[in-house]
């Protein structure tokens, strides 16, 4: 089945390398961080 659009992962598809800082410090790099275990990350925008 194609994929709708590309910006969008679709199942089975690696996530995109990023570095973004953590709450309370520090940085996270996915999906490094991550590796051999399930996550869950929210991205949350603070205001519209």
């Amino acid at each position: 089945m194609p994929k709708v659009n590309q910006l969008f992962l679709d199942t089975g598809d690696d996530f995109p390398s990023l570095e973004i800082p953590r709450a309370g410090g520090g940085r996270i790099s996915l999906p490094d961080d991550l590796r051999g275990s399930w996550g869950v990350v929210i991205f949350y925008r603070s205001h519209w």
